[in-house]
């Protein structure tokens, strides 16, 4: 697990102003202190345009050009707070949807090695680059298609997806480890759930959570 580089800002992306955001997603009911720290440790505003920077502390998604939007941090902290609710630490995590980078930060404090994949490659450069002077050194970076996971660096110990199928792609179930945690939103657009599937020993378990509201899961590379 990393340790993670500061970047406090000014004003709207202030430190208080960040503690502001943890104080409410704590109010919300997100409870595990791990998630929230990292979440406090990581400056959102640096992950979008600078033209947002003043809203980055807003419990809300904000777009980062193609098609694409950095996810409300309410729902990073749940999805992220699920994935760690097994029994043990994670040590191999495979991330579909790098995206910014934001949610591949807050992972990359709390387990020991995270694989991102992203379809868009500008999106996968800007998310590296951010990163490294993050000093964030444990995630290795993928220009792939997510939609078939990534089977050379599996079984995973969880699967953490942003973005949302119609339905969960065979190929994830597979690259699970027994005991592993799929963390996805499932659904059509603006109808989707986020769902939890862990593996046992001869089965998979399947947990439904709230609504939510992601891009939709593309196959193929940009």
């Amino acid at each position: 697990m990393a340790k993670l580089d500061r970047h406090d800002g000014i004003g709207m992306t202030s430190r208080r102003t960040r503690q502001r955001l943890i104080d409410r997603l704590r109010r919300e009911g997100i409870r595990d202190e791990r998630v929230l720290t990292a979440l406090a440790n990581t400056p959102r505003h640096i992950f979008v345009d600078e033209a947002l920077a003043s809203r980055a502390y807003e419990d809300t998604a904000l777009p980062i050009g193609h098609n694409q939007t950095i996810s409300q941090p309410y729902v990073v902290a749940v999805m992220t707070e699920i994935l760690l609710a097994g029994n043990a630490p994670l040590q191999n995590v495979l991330e579909i949807g790098t995206g910014s980078g934001y949610q591949t930060a807050i992972l990359a404090q709390l387990v020991a090695h995270v694989h991102t994949v992203e379809r868009i490659g500008v999106l996968l450069r800007q998310a590296r680059d951010r990163l490294y002077h993050m000093r964030l050194r444990n995630i290795t970076y993928h220009a792939a298609d997510g939609t078939v996971g990534l089977e050379q660096h599996a079984p995973y110990d969880g699967i953490l997806v942003a973005a949302a199928p119609t339905a969960i792609p065979d190929e994830l179930y597979s690259q699970l480890t027994v005991a592993g945690r799929l963390v996805i939103p499932v659904g059509e657009i603006s109808k989707q759930r986020l769902v939890l599937i862990e593996r046992e020993a001869t089965d998979f378990v399947e947990t439904e959570y709230d609504w939510v509201n992601f891009v939709p899961l593309i196959t193929g590379k940009m």
